[in-house]
């Protein structure tokens, strides 16, 4: 099968500035490759040529400007059996309409089918024209199949994963040795470490962790937090945001750990460091992958209940979830309950790496997408109308949209400057 992938116009393939879209499609296409013809697209970088063939994989990169239309023009170039679209379903349509006789398969990685981001007409032209829709969790796919009529006989979950080769979990001698080294380099050999993985954006939710901390602190004096991460990908900008996050934690001196953006391929290593994990995520998390992460380090996993994250964490077994996700006081609790009862923590990370390991490693990831594959090509191309055909073939104007999410989290932390002065 001749299969392409389409990635978005935010970072570049291979995964040298992290993303999770990227950072799957590394660890799947060892594996697909070896069944497929593999293509993919993705945006230029200075640290990678605009074409190359790498493991018998072509990369076509063009500039982010213009990325949608090269594609397009691209696709018209080389045939595909099966296109893979990553979390553009807007792109579906306009990639369908330069090549009518691929498959494609559009994957969900966020709620991308919100009203804010999709007529009505353009949710529904996307069901019509993708042989499959993959989401990253089933709350993702409702938001499929609640808004458009019939998408429930395309729609599949395709749960994300982890490397099993680059992830050593703690029990491992690596993983002691990355885990001593890293504590060492912090600082934190002899503290309870609370980590925090991610970007450093207003619904993520790191600033309820320092607030937290005033509670944690009480009960274990010897307990640190350690926020991994910057404002974006491979971005150490500090923000209107970051500096709210510094100034709540300046109270707390060395108890309080900004690492600033770590790479790509160090980032594994981090979740060995954490006594516990904590996703506070505030908004619908379509399901983050670093709880496949954490789970893979061994380390015990407190999360939201928002969005997917509930899916692949049970409450009590591998994980412990927080109801009130907004609440500096759940986080306290969750945390100090952690902390103090370590031998049922450790039970539930034993859980979390067995799941993990035996459901959620890339070679699951791979043969479940490989399912969906073969799925598409043993189907008929959907054919397009001709009207369709010609208005998606030309460049559309965006239409004016309403309130975003960033612009939403933009007024939330104007809020949270305000109670900070």
């Amino acid at each position: 099968m001749r299969l392409a992938y389409v990635c978005t116009e935010k970072l570049p393939s291979p995964a040298i500035k992290g993303g999770a879209i990227q950072i799957m499609i590394d660890g799947v296409i060892p594996i697909l490759n070896q069944k497929h013809q593999m293509t993919v697209y993705s945006i230029t970088d200075p640290q990678l040529p605009n074409y190359e063939v790498k493991n018998g994989v072509r990369y076509f990169r063009f500039p982010r400007e213009s990325y949608i239309k090269d594609v397009a023009a691209s696709l018209k170039e080389h045939t595909f059996d099966v296109v893979h679209v990553f979390n553009r379903p807007r792109n579906l349509i306009r990639l369908k309409a330069a090549s009518p006789g691929s498959r494609f398969i559009v994957s969900l990685h966020n709620e991308m089918f919100a009203a804010h981001k999709l007529t009505d007409e353009e949710a529904e032209l996307c069901v019509r024209y993708a042989t499959r829709i993959t989401s990253v969790s089933d709350f993702i796919k409702k938001t499929v199949t609640d808004r458009v009529a019939g998408s429930e006989s395309k729609a599949r979950t395709v749960y994300s994963g982890f490397d099993p080769s680059t992830f050593p979990s703690r029990w491992t001698t690596k993983g002691q040795e990355l885990r001593k080294s890293l504590r060492a380099k912090y600082g934190v050999q002899n503290k309870k470490v609370i980590l925090f993985v991610g970007r450093l954006s207003i619904k993520k939710g790191p600033h309820l962790l320092i607030q937290a901390m005033d509670s944690v602190l009480k009960k274990h004096p010897e307990a640190v937090l350690v926020i991994v991460g910057g404002r974006w990908f491979s971005d150490d900008a500090v923000d209107n945001y970051g500096r709210i996050l510094q100034r709540l934690a300046k109270p707390y001196g060395t108890k309080v750990i900004f690492t600033k953006y770590v790479p790509a391929n160090e980032i594994q290593n981090y979740f060995l460091m954490g006594d516990v994990f904590v996703c506070s995520s505030q908004w619908q998390e379509p399901l983050a992958r670093v709880h496949y992460e954490a789970m893979a380090a061994g380390t015990p996993i407190i999360t939201t209940n928002r969005g997917g994250n509930g899916e692949v964490i049970a409450h009590g077994v591998n994980g412990f979830i927080v109801k009130e996700y907004n609440k500096v006081e759940s986080f306290a609790s969750a945390i100090n309950y952690m902390l103090s009862n370590r031998e049922m923590a450790m039970k539930m990370a034993r859980t979390g790496r067995q799941k993990v390991d035996t459901a959620f490693t890339f070679n699951h990831v791979a043969d479940r997408l490989n399912n969906v594959y073969m799925e598409a090509y043993n189907s008929e191309p959907t054919p397009m109308q001709t009207a369709t055909l010609s208005r998606w073939g030309k460049k559309r104007k965006r239409k004016s949209k309403p309130l975003t999410t960033s612009k939403r989290a933009s007024r939330q932390t104007k809020r949270l400057t305000a109670r900070g002065r």
